[in-house]
């Protein structure tokens, strides 16, 4: 049984925090949720291999929330383009150009393209963006309107006449009375 990054522990080097990871509800995929986990912690240690996790978590997110399902990432995310906000579009596409770093070898193997800190930060930032704007809001959305639709079914059953049920008047409330 392999044991998650998250629970090892090193006994050498400098004790680091073991995730920058925020925790997030069990109605988000668990492997998007590990992969997630799992580029954070290693975000200090290789911003080139957490950026390809980010871009993997992108290519789950884009399959399980939005349905897309293309041969390459370029094409699933040119697919999503018109559905979102451009802003978020850019951003993503963004997202797997920088992942494209760790994932795909330059032409020139000589050519040497770093992922900096603060890139791999801004990953995490949009990763944990698209969760709670896409999984977690829709997520509250659904117990808001449940909620709603709850509340007004009660309304309607206690507006409605109890004729004949047991422990009720035979008789409707102001049946006598105009």
């Amino acid at each position: 049984m392999e044991i998650p990054i998250r629970d090892r522990v090193s006994n050498t080097g400098p004790c680091f925090p073991s995730t920058y990871a925020k925790v997030f509800p069990d109605y988000i995929l668990a492997q998007l949720r590990s992969d997630y986990e799992e580029a954070c912690a290693i975000r200090d240690l290789s911003q080139k291999a957490s950026a390809n996790l980010f871009r993997r978590c992108l290519q789950v997110i884009i399959r399980d929330f939005w349905k897309i399902t293309k041969p390459r990432l370029k094409d699933e995310i040119d697919a999503l383009q018109g559905q979102i906000d451009s802003q978020t579009w850019d951003a993503i596409d963004s997202v797997r150009q920088i992942g494209n770093i760790g994932a795909h070898m330059e032409k020139d193997v000589n050519v040497i393209i770093d992922v900096e800190p603060d890139e791999a930060e801004l990953l995490i930032g949009l990763i944990e963006t698209l969760f709670e704007d896409w999984y977690v809001d829709r997520e509250e959305k659904k117990k808001r309107n449940a909620a709603l639709i709850a509340a007004a079914a009660q309304k309607k059953e206690a507006k409605t006449p109890q004729i004949g049920k047991p422990g009720q008047p035979l008789i409707a409330p102001n049946a006598l009375w105009p």
